[in-house]
């Protein structure tokens, strides 16, 4: 490390008496950025205070915030999934908007040029394929090639108390799984940070100056409600805690409800029509979360699993899955290729159509797991 002139450098919180983001106690970081000119990655969901906008706090106490970078559903968290956003002004600061989705998903030279350090804070649910990880990750590699200092400011995981799905292969590598880890990491934003760059995930292996600050009175036991809905299609915490399992659905010819007011919290197709075992119904039209969904327009007969006691989840639910694929004909037809991008790997479907169970399924995965979650430890900043 000595030789590259880098550091990792880790704040730890203060102690409090509720669990709360980094970004809640100024005092631990203002000092980094004062006199400085500060790029932000950030979104709606980079609230402090009285869920005030951590822009609006940091130009309150005379911080330069000179650019803003937003990731997937733009700066403001109105876009909906895929829809491609172009660079604009904050209409209440004047801020140049950098879009980091679309063609343009990591930060280029000419993009971070004139910013002395980089902010980055956002609400993140726990999950590979949720792209503001994937969005950090190029953050941190145009930080790295540019000399640029990193402050990732953590925030809890909602999805952080447990560990399961399985390990990405890199021949399944995208911007939906871009790291050799599972589904459900159990990690926060910053000990990804700390792990992406630890173990030298960036392009070419270079590291970035990266400094962490930790959240506050936070544990991986913890169950951290979310204050705002991370993003148009996960709208509370029965959608975020049954996202997991329900996002590789994605990767089928079913409805998981975009379009609806109930997005990631049901499943559906037209062709259940007189299938008994899918008695619940829904009609996806055009909305915020979605232009032009799937089915739209279509009755879609399926499952609601909003009923479920949401918080005591602590498994990816493959049953659902393999029960859904047996029902469904044609078979050839089940898995679109983005499948293996969301499961990480090749083989998950392949074992559902050879007809193996959820258990067999997930013993299988036993080894990765195993292996990450060693590497894991290296990593944490709560217990």
């Amino acid at each position: 490390m000595k030789q590259l002139s880098l550091f990792i450098f880790v704040l730890f919180a203060y102690v409090s008496y509720s669990q709360k983001p980094a970004a809640e106690d100024l005092s631990r970081y203002i000092a980094l950025l004062e006199g400085k000119k500060i790029g932000l990655t950030a979104n709606h969901t980079t609230l402090a205070g009285n869920n005030e906008h951590l822009l609006d706090i940091l130009l309150k106490n005379n911080i330069n915030v000179v650019k803003i970078y937003a990731p997937e559903h733009g700066f403001r968290g109105t876009a909906g999934e895929g829809e491609i956003i172009a660079d604009s002004k904050d209409p209440k600061t004047g801020i140049p908007i950098i879009s980091l989705y679309g063609d343009n998903k990591k930060p280029s030279k000419q993009q971070v040029s004139g910013i002395d350090c980089m902010v980055f804070d956002m609400q993140d649910v726990g999950t590979r394929f949720y792209t503001y990880l994937s969005t950090m990750h190029y953050v941190m590699e145009t930080c790295a090639e540019n000399k640029i200092p990193l402050i990732v400011l953590d925030r809890p995981n909602p999805n952080g108390f447990y560990i399961d799905g399985p390990v990405l292969e890199p021949a399944c590598k995208s911007f939906i799984g871009m790291h050799r880890i599972p589904v459900v990491h159990g990690m926060t934003l910053g000990e990804l940070a700390l792990m992406i760059n630890g173990e030298k995930w960036l392009a070419g292996s270079i590291q970035c100056q990266l400094t962490v600050i930790p959240c506050i009175d936070y544990t991986h036991e913890s169950r951290y409600r979310l204050p705002v809905p991370p993003s148009p299609n996960l709208p509370d915490m029965q959608a975020i805690y049954l996202y997991p399992s329900l996002c590789l659905f994605e990767g089928t010819p079913l409805s998981v409800g975009r379009g609806t007011a109930f997005p990631f919290k049901v499943i559906g197709h037209p062709c259940f029509k007189d299938n008994n075992k899918y008695p619940f119904s829904f009609t996806p039209k055009s909305n915020g979360g979605k232009i032009k969904p799937l089915f739209e327009g279509q009755v879609c007969y399926g499952k609601d699993f909003s009923e479920l006691v949401t918080e005591n989840i602590s498994e990816i639910n493959l049953d659902q899955l393999i029960d859904v694929y047996n029902d469904y004909k044609p078979k050839n037809d089940f898995f679109k290729p983005v499948f293996r991008k969301l499961a990480g790997n090749s083989i998950l479907q392949k074992q559902i159509a050879e007809g193996k169970t959820a258990k067999e399924i997930k013993q299988s995965w036993k080894k990765d797991l195993d292996e990450f979650k060693s590497l894991r430890k290296k990593y944490l900043l709560y217990e």
